[in-house]
């Protein structure tokens, strides 16, 4: 059963008990106390990874809202689109070495890599698929490998949404992200985890977005 469908067999009631739950819980470990750039403007990388839409998309609108202030104080920001660009998964032949080009010459090694190289930030914005990030951003994390080293002692942000609002929803994704941020030795400036947020009026009314937007501010 597809979501529109589920949505026209649900009732009022329900359906308004869910929406409610869009907002009601923020992650708390989002950088609000002091500039997290140091005063300095930064390189960042956003890589959004939804398939939908700008307009319909939930994650990409915390993605909206993150780079609406980042950019307004001063900061250099290149986005990609995951979800859109001709990219290939890891085949863990080695070619790279661990650094240098993959032998895929596709749009991660000659658009995402070099600025993900300069970056002072890496913003990483995914919808919840199955409990855990989209293919598409997964497929650009395994290719880190190609330049391990190199990506490691950076700034990182997650920003992602869930159509689910249990308080168990986005325990595997952040521990993943967790674990990234150990191994890459990133500081890690926060996250925003929207639950409860299935489609895109949900997201636009709740708190999320201004944490998203408080992150921005805060560079």
């Amino acid at each position: 059963m597809n979501r529109k469908n589920f949505i026209k067999m649900m009732s009022f009631g329900a359906i308004s008990l869910f929406l409610s739950g869009c907002g009601v819980s923020a992650e708390k470990n989002v950088s609000t106390e002091k500039k997290i750039s140091g005063g300095k403007n930064m390189k960042i990388v956003l890589i959004n990874s939804s398939p939908h839409s700008e307009e319909k998309s939930t994650s990409r609108f915390l993605a909206q809202k993150f780079v609406e202030d980042a950019k307004s104080a001063g900061h250099e920001i290149f986005i990609f689109d995951a979800a859109n660009e001709e990219t290939h998964p890891c085949k863990g032949c080695d070619h790279c070495g661990m650094d240098g080009d993959c032998i895929f010459n596709d749009a991660i090694t000659t658009k995402l890599m070099p600025k993900m190289l300069e970056a002072d930030l890496l913003v990483l914005v995914t919808p919840l698929y199955y409990f855990g990030m989209s293919a598409q951003l997964k497929v650009i994390i395994d290719r880190f490998y190609s330049r391990t080293e190199r990506l490691h002692r950076k700034k990182s942000l997650l920003l992602a949404t869930a159509w689910n609002s249990n308080d168990w929803t986005m325990t595997a994704l952040n521990t993943h992200y967790e674990t990234l941020v150990r191994y890459m030795e990133w500081e890690n400036v926060g996250a925003v985890l929207a639950t409860g947020c299935g489609y895109r009026s949900a997201v636009e009314s709740s708190k999320f977005g201004d944490e998203a937007y408080k992150i921005g501010a805060n560079l």
